[in-house]
This record gives structure tokens, C-alpha cells and sequence, in this order.
């Protein structure tokens, strides 16, 4: 530690701080506009600027300057800076002046209006008035995608949004031309941005020259009431804030979580919040003549009453959808134990994974901050870039660091930093077995759910934890096995045992022809129902489950309930309410009580404490929220087996569409379709 005086106050601080985070150390608020803590320093707004005694006799930018920058005095005193003298608000001050030479009047109308820092910064270290009357210039705005609108009169080229393409993201699509009054921030070409981070740039601009596009005029920040919760579109469990106006959700923002997210959230994290309004379901349904009717509850559950007492217990299944709560699945778990069946999966996709091979065999060992320690890297059958965008800017930042040997087995793609590539299937796994790197003191696998989602699947487990072991990926005080799941509800739906029982049949069996009479979908809409079964679907959303159901249940959306859910690296975390559902609609679990007590097989808790309170008992883990409890032994080891030579696939095909809330949504449809077309050109230059 670095000892430094800072407004009269002495203050131990690291010696590779800079000046500006020390004086926030300090408690001494530093205005800022280029100055971002997880992007590189750029120094190009001079808004941060402090006096240094014994420095220049100028203001010193102190984004710019480390501690260990800085001189000790004539007789080995600390060095001394200060934040509040005549001459550093009076250079802060004619900053502020020439920032808003050119700055536009826009603040009634701008969408960033109530959260600027120019507008708040100038108002706190500027002036009241201007000595400047030349005209204002004029830049035209820019297209970047469906996610982003531009207003580049605004930007005072902090180039906040460049170095974050540059940088996090990997994509390097924004940039700056001309010079002086005439740069302008662009992405060249004037074509959509393709990085599926994009829509933090709008976060980071300190102005309102980049605005979310689909809340573009819909609210002002002092309308929300914001909900704090947990992102469900990937398995990454992001922190974010959900703001609501009345019922309505408005938008969706991250928080800072520095142990998963940081401060960033993926695009889809964000924009899906059309497709929590549309195509929602808010009464029951019953199909009568081929058709979904609408219905009362009473006469839904008598039509499922009916069935199930005309059903055999070994006839009938349950299956969990990828967004699903622990709470949900944990009462339709109940259920069906109460009506004697043993055919429950969460694992819709058909993965071999399975509780009985340890909780090591599913989560994300070395959890996510242990990127930031690894050595190296091998992605088997993954797109970490589709699968957890988030993550994958963590693996690129690691990478930035230097030192790292990243590889990849599996599908060839951009993953924004280079991988050897070494092949395509499972015997890979076996080669790179024989052919180790060298001298890697923490190395990991990093293993994609889609690895899992094959015949081979159990054999490729086996194979992949033999090879770890060999490796030293597995190791005395290292475990770096990690499987990046992509469903948020899988690593939850493991811990609680909601897979098959003994002779009980899989996701896969059930859905085949003559696989069960009943079956029972919460929020399964990624797995096709073959014709004949009686299907009841209890979930939000008119998706492919309840195109193929006999009977809907409206269940509430991720915002609408309190739920739990445990993220690719087992932490347990808990969303919170942030609206209500429509119409008729309940949180599942109710609707799972409600619907047991006219089965006959009464459900033993009456409220969410009451279920929280069982399902605490059974699995005491699930109170630890925040935490990541330490594997448990196996009970078994997967089976080793011959290995298909098929390739591995990732378990995301499309990036925006992969649920039931994104696919209702306008925007992840349009993001989708500009995807595909990228794609598609890339397709032909490469056959050309």
C-alpha cells in the first residue's frame, strides 16, 4: 500500500490506483466522462482533473496519473493532492464550457434526461452561462442495429463505446474518423452492430447520443419502480434490475454483481421485455374439437381429473422447461410422487447428465471468477459467445491478460479471441488426452451443455472426466471441470432430483409415440410432444407447448413470481416480483396446488413459505442463497462407452430465439433475422 494525502487526509491506498479512484477513496467526488473502472484509460475528456502539490503547475488529469506517479515531498512526505481548489474548479469549469459548445439544447425531449452525467455534472461543476455563440455543429445520425439509436449531436467522444466494442465485446465495430470538431463516432460502413453485448454501450454512454432504441419515449426514469432479480435467459444468472410502471414491465438493466456479471448483461437479458406482453396466456384452455377453447379452472382441472383417473400411474410424465423456478418444479415433483409416478425430467434436450454422477458432474467448477485464474482453456462442444455472452467476454478478458492457452473442440466459430482448433468430436478429447500443453499449473475444461444432449452422452462424460483427471484439470485445490449449462433451470432441476426414478422414463422416451398417456409440461416448449399423449402445459406463453396441449394452464412469467433458481456454477439465487400476471394467470406453483387438491392428492403447503419451508428441508442447500455449497460424493460414475464420431453441436442454434419469452418478442426476431443474413452472406463469400 502507497500512502498519499488527499484533501488534507492521510489514506493507505494500492499503489497502482489511479489518482481518481483514490480520491473516491477517499470520499472526494471526481467528476468523470471517459473514465469507466472495467475499460482501458483513454484520458481524452479532462474532466477529472486535480491539483498535485510539487507537480505541474497545471490541473492534472487524474484518470491519467497512478499513485505510483507521483513524487513524495522535499522531506519524504506522502504525496499531497487535493480536488477542491480555485484552480481545479476553475479548470473543471472550462471543460464543462467546451464540452457544451457544441452540445444541443435536447434535454426536454432526451431519453436520457433524469440519468445524464453531463446533465448532472454540469449542474454540479459547470457554470450558468456560456461565452460561446457560434453556431452549433451538426452530425448525422447513425444506423447500428435494431438495439441502438443514435442522436450523435449529443456525443462528446469520451469513446466509452469504442473501447467497450474494442475490448469486451471483441467485435471492434465502432470507431472514430476525422478529427477535432469533425470526428464522429461510427461504425464505418453504417451496418448493424453484430455483438451480442451490444446494448451495454447505451448503458456507458454518459450522454444521450446512444439510447435503447425499443424504449425509445416510453417513460421517465423517475416513473420505475425497480425490482432487483436474477436473468433466466441464459444459465449465467445475471444480475439485473427490472423496472416497472404500474403492471408493465419497461425495461430490464444489469447490476453490478462482480462474482457473475460485473456490470454487463447480454442483449437478449435486455430486450426481451416486448415479449413479456405478447402472446400471453391469461386464461385456462381446453381442447374440445380440435380446438383450444377458453375455459374456467374449474372445468380445466375437471377435464385433467378425468384423465389422470383413467391413466395408469407408470403412464403418466412430467417435464421441466428451461426457464422453470426450483419452486415449480419442486411441487409438480411432489405431484407426481403423489400419484405414483416416476417419469419426471428437467432435461428436455435429452443431456446424460445425472444427479447420481456427484454435483462436480454438472456445474461450473471452478466457478466463474476462476477464469480469471486459469492458465488454460479447452471449449469442448461449446459457443460460449452464443451460450453465455457474459462469460465469454470474461474469457476474452482473461485472454487480454495475457498467458492464457485457449483451444477448442467442437463447432468452429468467432469467439471474439483465438483458439487452436482440434477438432470436431469426442475422439478429440482422447487425442488432446495423449498430447498435453505443457506446464499449466491451473488448466480447465470448459464443457458445453450440448456435449451432454447426445446418444454418447454418458461416454462422453466418462471420457472428458478421465481426460481431466489425466490432465490435472482435476487436481488437490484445482478443479477446473466446468460445464456451462444453457438452461437456467437445469442445475436447480439436478439438485432436487427431478429426473427419472428407478424404470422411470427420460424427456426423450416421453415424448415419443405411445411414450406416456399424461403428460405434464412446466414451460417445456423446446421439445416436440408426439402425437396421441394427453398433454397438459402449465406456462405463460402461447409457445409450441401449448400449440400441442389439451388443456393450458396460465402460469406467471420470471418477473411475475419469486423464484429460485441455481446458476451453471450451482450459486442459489432469488428473483423477486416485480408485476403481476394477466388476466386469470397464477404462479405455477399455486397453480400445481390448486390442481392437486381436484386430483385428490392435496399438496402439503398453502403459500410460498409453506413450499420454500419443505423444500428447505429436503434440500437444505437451497437456503444457502448466494452460495456455492461444495459437491457431495458420487454415488455412481457415468458408464464409459464407445464414442459417436458425430460433431459436436452447440446447444444454442439461434442466440435470440431460444425461449418462449424471446420468441414472442419483436425485437429478438428482428436481431435474429439480421443474425441469419450474416450468417448467410458469410456463407457464400466463404463458397466463393
Amino acid at each position: 500500500m502507497a500512502k498519499i494525502i488527499i484533501d488534507g487526509g492521510e489514506y493507505d491506498v494500492p499503489p497502482e490506483y489511479t489518482l481518481l479512484q483514490a480520491c473516491e477513496t477517499a470520499g472526494a467526488e471526481v467528476p468523470r466522462f471517459c473514465f469507466h473502472e472495467r475499460l482501458s484509460i483513454a484520458g481524452n475528456c479532462r474532466m477529472c482533473l486535480v491539483e498535485v502539490k510539487g507537480g505541474p503547475p497545471k490541473p492534472t488529469a487524474s484518470c491519467a496519473m497512478a499513485v505510483r506517479d507521483l513524487r513524495p515531498g522535499p522531506n519524504g512526505e506522502p504525496p499531497e493532492v487535493f480536488t477542491n481548489t480555485p484552480m481545479v474548479k476553475k479548470a473543471r469549469e472550462g471543460v464543462m464550457e467546451f464540452l457544451l459548445i457544441n452540445h444541443p439544447l435536447d434535454c426536454p425531449i432526451c431519453d436520457q434526461g433524469g440519468e445524464c452525467d453531463l446533465q448532472d455534472q454540469a449542474m454540479a461543476f459547470g457554470v450558468d452561462s456560456s461565452r460561446f455563440h457560434e453556431n452549433k455543429r451538426a452530425v448525422e445520425d447513425k444506423y447500428i442495429g435494431p438495439l441502438i439509436k443514435t442522436s450523435m449531436n449529443r456525443c462528446i467522444h469520451c469513446t466509452r463505446c469504442v473501447r467497450f466494442t474494442a475490448e469486451v465485446a471483441g467485435t471492434g465495430e465502432l470507431g472514430a474518423i476525422g478529427r477535432g470538431e469533425d470526428m464522429e463516432i461510427t461504425t464505418y460502413l453504417e451496418a448493424a452492430m453484430t455483438s451480442e453485448l451490444q446494448a451495454n454501450i447505451a448503458d456507458l454512454c454518459p450522454v444521450g447520443a446512444l439510447l435503447q432504441k425499443p424504449q425509445s419515449f416510453q417513460a421517465r426514469p423517475w416513473e420505475y419502480t425497480k425490482t432487483p432479480s436474477i436473468d433466466v435467459m441464459d444459465a449465467l444468472g445475471s444480475a439485473i434490475r427490472i423496472d416497472t410502471r404500474g403492471r408493465e414491465v419497461m425495461r430490464i438493466l444489469p447490476s453490478v454483481n462482480d462474482a457473475i456479471n460485473e456490470e454487463w448483461i447480454s442483449d437478449k437479458a435486455r430486450h426481451i421485455v416486448d415479449g413479456l406482453k405478447k402472446q400471453r396466456l391469461d386464461r385456462p384452455y381446453v381442447r374440445e374439437g380440435g380446438k383450444l377453447l377458453p375455459a374456467t379452472w374449474q372445468q380445466a382441472f375437471a377435464a385433467i381429473a378425468a384423465r389422470t383417473k383413467a391413466t395408469k400411474p407408470e403412464r403418466m410424465g412430467a417435464i421441466a422447461g428451461d426457464i422453470a423456478s426450483v419452486e415449480e418444479m419442486f411441487a409438480l415433483q411432489a405431484l407426481m410422487q403423489s400419484l405414483g409416478s416416476k417419469n419426471l425430467d428437467c432435461r428436455q434436450d435429452g443431456s446424460k447428465l445425472h444427479p447420481d454422477f456427484g454435483r462436480a458432474s454438472y456445474i461450473f467448477n471452478a466457478a466463474i471468477v476462476g477464469i480469471d485464474e486459469a492458465d488454460a482453456l479447452m471449449v469442448i462442444g461449446s459457443n460460449p459467445r452464443r451460450e453465455a455472452p457474459v462469460l465469454n467476454a470474461r474469457i476474452r478478458r482473461r485472454w487480454l491478460s495475457g498467458n492464457l492457452l485457449t483451444g477448442v473442440i467442437g463447432p468452429k466459430a468467432d469467439l471474439t479471441y483465438p483458439a487452436n482448433y482440434l477438432g470436431a468430436g469426442p475422439e478429440s478429447i482422447v487425442e488432446f488426452e495423449a498430447h498435453p500443453p505443457a506446464n499449466k499449473q491451473k488448466p480447465m475444461f470448459l464443457m458445453g451443455a450440448g456435449a451432454f444432449a447426445r446418444p454418447d452422452g454418458e461416454a462422453v462424460l466418462a471420457s472428458a472426466m478421465k481426460a481431466a483427471t489425466a490432465l490435472g484439470v482435476i487436481k488437490d485445490g484445482w478443479n477446473g471441470f466446468c460445464v456451462l449449462q444453457s438452461a437456467a433451470s437445469r442445475v436447480g432441476g439436478l439438485d432436487i432430483g427431478f429426473v427419472p426414478g428407478q424404470g422411470g422414463l427420460d424427456a426423450l422416451a416421453m415424448a415419443q409415440p405411445n411414450g406416456v398417456d399424461l403428460l405434464f409440461l412446466a414451460g417445456a416448449d423446446e421439445i416436440d410432444i408426439a402425437p396421441g399423449a394427453f398433454v397438459v402445459y402449465i406456462g405463460s406463453h402461447g409457445d409450441r407447448g401449448a400449440h400441442r396441449a389439451d388443456v393450458v394452464l396460465p402460469g406467471a412469467a420470471y418477473t411475475e413470481k419469486s423464484g429460485t433458481y441455481v446458476n451453471t456454477e450451482g450459486r442459489v439465487q432469488m428473483s423477486d416480483r416485480a408485476n403481476f400476471p394477466p388476466g386469470d394467470a397464477r404462479e405455477d406453483w399455486a397453480v400445481l396446488r390448486a390442481l392437486s387438491e381436484a386430483l385428490g392428492q392435496r399438496l402439503p403447503f398453502d403459500s410460498l413459505g409453506a413450499l420454500r419451508a419443505a423444500l428447505y428441508t429436503a434440500h437444505p442447500h437451497m437456503a444457502q442463497i448466494d452460495a456455492i455449497m461444495p459437491p457431495e460424493p458420487a454415488k455412481s460414475t457415468p458408464k464409459a462407452g464407445p464414442l459417436d464420431k458425430a460433431p459436436f453441436v452447440s446447444s444454442v442454434d439461434d442466440f435470440y430465439l431460444t425461449n418462449p419469452i424471446a420468441r414472442a418478442s419483436s425485437v429478438m426476431a428482428e436481431c435474429s433475422s439480421l443474425a441469419k443474413a450474416r450468417e448467410a452472406g458469410a456463407m457464400v463469400q466463404a463458397a466463393e
